[in-house]
């Protein structure tokens, strides 16, 4: 090999090397911390938060090396794994109970614990219902009928007080079969408070309590399934025509299906967006005493009263429960993951929380929660860097524990005309289908909700998801949830399986640092390929030259 040709391998391997280091820099970024320096830990609990979980999880996995296991267990099984220390983190709607509604042994933590938040969202209404072969999208619901029907003092889709929240509709002759969570859930416990503060006669009528309930009692045509995406399963099914349950919005936004507008004390009829849900929690009352073990739970009797006409009545906020001390299978190590996976989601992650089909946590949020990372074993007393947390809530310049500083209440529109409590009603769809309007079919007038034209790719996507469900056979395999009940499949006349699914967003594809790494690789090849056949050809015309 000539001096020319080595001098040009190493000029060569010397810019790949130049080009791997800039790849490791982060192309003038932070660089992620590499896989090796982060230890898996695994948590359960809520499903009504899984799908933000699930999201964030694939994206620290792919971003940072980390491994982070969750199964949606429910909120009541994540504690009880929490109190055994089988797990290292819990995620729930409501704190441990120290007087659990079932009258088993008071959730008694086993070593020591906070609460930080994580996500806000609404817990919705998603049903399953035609007119004339055609399927319904605009339903509206007070919440006294809400309450109603999950309590069988309504059974049929027609009943007056329902026609009555829905003058542009005819509403069918057809029975009504709610379905609730057989597991313990932290949805059930959100939605029976709900009830048991705004209608008590009502709930403790049908269900012999006066407060809220993991475990929802049932009678009637009711169906019991497990998990949230058991509930929207049954519902988003060909036999689940007729169904309604109650779900977090991002179950009904991924399936491709339709959610109930609920009246609010305002009297308009709202979609629990991420711009309502923001709304409604600047009505809400936290705790906000660091000593108190309840610190940082909500209080929610202001947001479901709420006087704004563009509140949400049933929103709220998950928890994470965290180690605030090592115990039988938490380390610092852990600890050190845990506290980095917890500062991506109160910053970063949450940019993704509306397109999930959640509402981004406000700063005041935010910035407790940041206090309380600093607890965790491991976390270096170190919570989030305000001046770079990506959180859409915050405006730039605003004072983050001021609720006026939430830029997403503060930009949320006002209702349309058409969804005030009267005699029209907006045709426009919801969640999943929002971009397919419904018939006026009533004696009412219609019309276009305010953000009507906001709907977007994961409607579509969703509806294609309906689609595909609704088009496959009847002789596809069984389906089954935990319980043994049938959910889809197996049996003549059930058409194809459970659509509901984790929602994911698209792959963003290959990156910078994707390119520089394809760059280097080349770079590194010729340095191998390009010098041997340069040297011959440089040999065979020197010898041509003799």
């Amino acid at each position: 090999m000539t001096p020319k040709v080595r001098a040009a391998r190493a000029a060569i391997t010397v810019f790949a090397a130049a080009l791997v280091a800039l790849i490791a820099t982060g192309t003038g970024a932070a660089a992620p911390a590499r896989a090796d320096t982060y230890v898996p830990i695994s948590g359960t609990g809520s499903t009504w938060s899984q799908n933000a979980l699930d999201q964030w999880r694939k994206n620290v996995s792919a971003n940072y090396g980390m491994t982070i296991n969750y199964s949606g267990t429910g909120s009541s099984a994540g504690r009880r794994d929490f109190i055994a220390q089988t797990v290292d983190f819990a995620v729930s709607e409501i704190p441990f109970q120290a007087n659990p509604e079932d009258g088993s042994a008071p959730e008694a933590p086993t070593s020591a614990y906070a609460y930080m938040p994580i996500v806000a969202g609404g817990t919705s209404f998603m049903y399953n219902l035609q007119i004339n072969g055609k399927r319904v999208t605009n339903l509206r619901l007070s919440g006294e009928v809400i309450t109603k029907i999950f309590t069988n003092a309504i059974t049929n889709w027609n009943d007056p007080a329902i026609q009555a929240d829905n003058p542009g509709l005819a509403m069918p002759d057809k029975g009504i079969v709610p379905v609730v969570r057989s597991d313990g859930s932290g949805s059930t416990a959100q939605f029976t408070l709900w009830m048991s503060k705004q209608y008590p006669a009502l709930w403790s009528a049908y269900s012999g309590r006066s407060g809220l309930t993991s475990q929802y009692p049932t009678a009637g045509a009711m169906k019991a399934q497990n998990g949230s995406l058991g509930v929207a399963g049954y519902v988003s099914q060909n036999y689940g025509e007729g169904a309604i349950t109650y779900v977090e919005y991002s179950y009904a936004k991924n399936s491709g299906f339709p959610v109930a507008k609920v009246l609010n004390n305002a009297g308009y009829y709202i979609e629990p967006k991420a711009t309502s849900v923001a709304v409604a929690l600047l009505s809400a009352t936290i705790n906000n005493e660091p000593t108190s073990t309840d610190y940082l739970t909500q209080q929610l009797d202001g947001v479901y009263n709420s006087a704004d006409p563009r509140t949400y009545p049933l929103s709220s906020y998950s928890y994470m429960i965290i180690p605030t001390a090592t115990n039988n299978i938490f380390t610092k190590d852990k600890g050190n993951t845990l506290a980095t996976f917890a500062r991506y989601m109160l910053c970063e992650g949450q940019q993704q929380a509306d397109t999930l089909g959640y509402s981004p946590l406000p700063m005041n949020l935010v910035l407790a929660g940041s206090e309380q990372i600093k607890k965790i074993p491991g976390a270096g007393s170190t919570g989030v860097d305000f001046t770079t947390c990506n959180n859409p809530t915050f405006t730039p310049g605003g004072d983050p524990t001021d609720p006026a500083s939430n830029a997403l209440a503060a930009t949320a529109p006002q209702p349309a005309d058409c969804d005030k409590q009267g005699p029209n009603q907006c045709v426009t769809g919801t969640a999943g289908a929002s971009d397919t309007s419904t018939d006026v079919t009533g004696s009412g007038g219609g019309g276009s909700s305010s953000d009507a034209s906001g709907a977007g790719g994961a409607a579509a996507a969703g509806s294609g998801a309906a689609a595909a469900a609704s088009s496959a056979g009847s002789g596809a395999a069984a389906v089954y949830d935990a319980n043994g009940a049938l959910v889809s499949g197996g049996t003549a006349g059930v058409a194809g399986a459970a659509v509901s699914s984790p929602f994911t967003l698209p792959d963003s594809g290959m990156g910078p640092q994707q390119w520089l790494m394809v760059a280097a690789g080349v770079l590194l090849l010729a340095a191998v390929i390009v010098p041997p056949l340069a040297s011959r050809r440089l040999r065979r015309s020197g010898r041509d030259g003799d």
